[in-house]
């Protein structure tokens, strides 16, 4: 038997209205790359395979400043520990040398008086060093030799004290603490600004004392391949703001937003809302500036990857006028709102700037188009209330509908009666 036909043509199918359907460009996923610099501003980075490890000693001061906490604490105490034991050992010798362990002299003979033992030379150590001085052990003009180690244990011990106290001083007044109190926002934003499509963040302090001759800039990482086939991964990009082409530095005493215009000379410029989507660019933020109340330059740094940047966003104002004071909610320090973007590349808008015309006609209309809704939707509700209060008093007022009168009047051929209302 033959198959029977469907009754709906063919055209008008699944596979046919399918097949009839715009497809949309078709981009490729971006490929999960680490990121460069991570959100608290520390880098992403691992050195493997360093030969020359003796460089690192030809800068001691630097290398103890840039261990850990716990590393500094126990470099710091066996270093100490170390000289009062050394020293204890030399006045040991000196003490042994001359007879004073095992023969009793009479006062002012002994190099060292009541020095016995190495117990008692380690605890002469640490008075010579740390100049306690108790009193119960002393030196004397009888050793020459005692005298030149009792100077030599002083200029080492100051020499020790200043470099571990300049360290532990160093690595609390490290100029990343004060970059903590410096914030970023959390989302990027690409929206139109001065008929420019323009790259935002927003930037904040915490703290009252303010950040001297504060400058901010931008690099774009990307991986790129030369026309001659060599392959950089990490390629940074410098990318120009209008802070830093208006000036040479920030004012940062309120919030500020850095916007970088997309133009020609932007790594920007070619990419599109869904390409930018679909890129593997990092922008790196880093803040520079001198704390004024210590006089050290500090650094604060970030990055913002494709999905952390909005495209048709702006950031919301947070800076108000309250009783002649500015003030600043930092809750709504990230918050932004949706604006009409046009979703093409920058490039494409300078090609055709009536594009962004276009989109600008658009949100227009739908803002009046929403509200014209709005107003409809009021005068509706007011009618409705409007028409219930009519209908309840109409309700109301039935009971006092007049009822009907009759009269009687007299007629020749008999009585009829007429109801006259």
């Amino acid at each position: 038997m033959l198959p029977r036909k469907s009754i709906i043509p063919e055209e008008f199918g699944l596979p046919g209205l399918v097949s009839r359907m715009p497809r949309k460009p078709v981009f490729r996923d971006r490929v999960n790359k680490a990121r460069f610099i991570a959100k608290n501003g520390s880098c992403n980075l691992a050195h493997k395979n360093i030969r020359e490890q003796g460089r690192f000693l030809q800068d001691v001061f630097t290398t103890l400043v840039d261990l850990k906490w716990r590393f500094t604490l126990v470099i710091f105490t066996t270093t100490f520990v170390s000289s009062w034991l050394l020293f204890a050992m030399t006045w040991w010798l000196v003490a042994f040398g001359h007879g004073d362990l095992y023969t009793k002299r009479q006062n002012g003979v002994h190099c060292v008086t009541d020095v016995k033992s190495f117990t008692s030379a380690f605890l002469f150590s640490i008075e010579v060093q740390v100049t306690i001085g108790f009193g119960g052990r002393m030196i004397t003009e009888q050793c020459p030799i005692a005298i030149t180690v009792l100077i030599l244990q002083n200029i080492v011990g100051l020499i020790i004290n200043a470099v571990m106290l300049g360290c532990i001083f160093m690595k609390t007044a490290q100029s990343n603490r004060r970059a903590e109190t410096l914030i970023f926002s959390r989302q990027a934003v690409i929206a139109v600004r001065n008929n420019n499509l323009c790259f935002m963040i927003r930037i904040g302090d915490l703290r009252k004392s303010m950040i001297i001759g504060a400058t901010v800039r931008l690099q774009v990482v990307r991986k790129t391949t030369t026309p001659e086939g060599e392959v950089i991964p990490i390629h940074q990009i410098d990318v120009h703001t209008e802070s830093a082409v208006s000036s040479n530095s920030l004012f940062l005493l309120a919030p500020l937003i850095i916007c970088h215009v997309i133009d020609k000379s932007s790594p920007l410029y070619d990419l599109s809302a869904m390409e930018l989507q679909c890129s593997d660019l990092e922008v790196i933020v880093i803040l520079e500036g001198v704390v004024e109340t210590t006089g050290i330059t500090t650094q604060a740094r970030t990055s913002y990857i494709a999905e952390e940047i909005q495209w048709g966003h702006r950031f919301v104002p947070i800076v108000t006028e309250e009783e002649g004071v500015y003030s600043v909610d930092y809750s709504k320090f990230g918050n932004t709102v949706r604006v009409a973007t046009p979703l093409c590349s920058a490039r494409e808008l300078d090609e055709k700037p009536s594009i962004l015309i276009q989109t600008l006609q658009k949100s227009e209309l739908s803002q009046q188009n929403s509200l014209r809704k709005r107003n409809s939707m009021r005068r509706n509700n007011s009618m409705r209330k409007g028409t219930g209060t009519s209908g309840s008093l109409r309700r109301n007022n039935s009971g006092l509908v007049s009822p009907k009168v009759q009269f009687f009047t007299p007629n020749d051929a008999g009585q009829n009666l007429n109801a006259v209302t």
